[in-house]
């Protein structure tokens, strides 16, 4: 496929004017699926199942099996109304989306249409640069998730040139909630970013509310991107295009900057836009058809019949307002006063969605400094290496209690990274990897005095130039006994042994 044509972002903003909407997918972290009690359990041991043996009947369609309501995703689904400024309908059904579901055994969906749990809302994001922009909210609703379809026999893995299609029903019933913007006006030329800071704020909201994982790469936090152009000084909207499942903040910001631009191209050049779902490509950065986007007719909705209405008691809806976190924009700003932070320090952390282990490093004893040190520095470069998560090598407590056997002296910080790979390779607490390996810092007197009699044997001249009073020359010397005993020598203590042999 020929690759599109772009038109320039600035020249595109002077001549359109870009409007956005998004729909992002929530998984919630019950124990049991949605409408089963088929087991929901966390990414590690998601991914780690067999295909098709976290399932019940009713996540197949099988004949004669009946839908339960799981009650925590319900008030899962109140709290994260509620923390997005929503009203609680006092009576919310669910709805049939009819639609061909490959991977999906009912063939058709269990969500919500015309009567949402959560509406009529907003959320305030945050940009880099500290502006603050509210994004309206229209709805949020509950359903279920599809399967998952694995192509075989393609160059690509995608079911295009594939020989067949394995599906597997483990993600099937997994319960989701839907937050769905209204038509969001006014970015211009921000629109790119204002797109990341909005998923930002949903993944920061969700996890502050413990209800999900929300991790796009994992499909934890799925964001659909709506973008249309219309020209400038025009009241009329242009047609939209959705392109699906963009599975990192960065490619968010990418895909709807690619959009607007290859839309501002076929625009100017006299073509019409395609009302249709669009694909990411995160090696290309672009985005390609998918299948003309249905409207909400097309999908038969009509009212669940296995299902009573969810009719959440008053007291319920005041009980969860109340045990609601801070908001993250509120939250973020005391920590980073709280931890003296600069605006590019603290933007390292979030961006790197690190504040909630960097928070729990500090809670655990590490100093505000030294948790973001560790956090954006040494643990993300080996994150990066093993192209894994950071969060996942190692925990805060461990990084914490690596941090104080450093302020203790027990290590430098040379000594430190061998430890914390130790650690992150599975051979224990920080203090047992410094056992097993015998990393401590040697600050035995009798030992260092021995290193350095023999550093002065081989530099005889040096002790004569301390004398003289060129105390830098005792560097070298100090080098000398680190070298020897391996980077495990007490440095400060070494100087002082030096510089009391340099006084006799």
């Amino acid at each position: 496929m020929a690759a599109a044509k772009l038109m320039d972002f600035d020249k595109a903003l002077e001549l359109f004017e870009p409007v956005l909407g998004f729909e992002v997918h929530v998984e919630l972290n019950t124990h049991t699926k949605m409408f089963s009690d088929a087991p929901n359990p966390a990414n590690e041991a998601y991914h780690a199942a067999e295909p098709n043996t976290l399932i019940a009947p009713v996540d197949l369609g099988l004949p004669g099996s009946l839908p339960v309501v799981n009650e925590t995703a319900i008030r899962s689904s109140i709290s994260l109304g509620l923390a997005l400024g929503c009203s609680i309908a006092e009576s919310s059904r669910f709805a049939r989306k009819n639609y061909f579901y490959p991977d999906l055994g009912k063939n058709y969906q269990i969500s919500q249409y015309d009567e949402p749990i959560a509406y009529e809302g907003s959320v305030e994001v945050e940009l880099e640069d500290g502006t603050l922009i509210t994004i309206p909210i229209e709805r949020a609703h509950m359903e279920e998730d599809a399967g998952k379809l694995t192509h075989m026999g393609g160059a690509t893995g995608r079911i295009q040139g594939a020989e067949y299609s394995l599906v597997d029903y483990n993600r099937a019933g997994v319960p989701l909630v839907e937050i769905v913007t209204n038509i969001i006006y006014g970015t211009e030329h921000r629109a790119p970013e204002v797109a990341k800071a909005y998923v930002q704020a949903i993944r920061d909201i969700v996890r502050g509310l413990g209800i999900s994982e929300a991790r796009l790469e994992r499909g934890n936090l799925r964001c659909d991107a709506n973008v249309s152009l219309r020209p400038r000084g025009s009241e009329k909207l242009g047609t939209r295009t959705e392109t699906k499942n963009v599975n990192s903040m960065r490619s968010v910001e990418r895909a709807v900057k690619y959009e607007i631009q290859r839309q501002a191209q076929i625009l100017a050049d006299g073509g019409t836009i395609t009302q249709e779902t669009r694909h990411w490509h995160e090696d290309t950065g672009t985005t390609s058809p998918g299948r003309p986007k249905s409207d909400a007719d097309d999908y038969r909705y009509f009212p669940e019949p296995d299902l009573l209405p969810v009719d959440p008691a008053a007291a319920l809806i005041e009980e969860l307002r109340a045990a609601l976190p801070e908001q993250p924009v509120a939250r973020r700003r005391r920590l980073m006063t709280e931890w003296g932070f600069t605006d590019l320090e603290f933007q390292d952390v979030r961006n790197g969605g690190l504040l909630e282990v960097v928070e729990a490093t500090i809670a655990a004893g590490a100093t505000p400094a030294t948790a973001r040190k560790w956090w954006t520095g040494e643990i993300t470069r080996i994150a990066n290496t093993q192209e894994k998560d950071a969060t996942e090598l190692i925990s805060p407590d461990n990084v914490a209690a690596l941090q104080l056997l450093v302020d203790a002296g027990t290590l430098t910080d040379k000594l430190a990274r061998q430890v914390l790979e130790g650690v992150i390779a599975g051979e224990g607490t920080p203090q047992e990897v410094v056992d097993a390996r015998g990393l401590a810092v040697v600050s035995d007197d009798g030992a260092l005095i021995a290193a350095i009699d023999e550093a002065l044997a081989a530099q005889p001249d040096v002790m004569a130039k301390i004398k003289d009073g060129k105390v830098q020359a005792a560097g070298a010397v100090i080098g000398a006994v680190m070298k020897a005993m391996k980077g495990q020598a007490d440095a400060a203590r070494v100087r002082e042994l030096i510089l009391e042999r340099a006084a006799q």
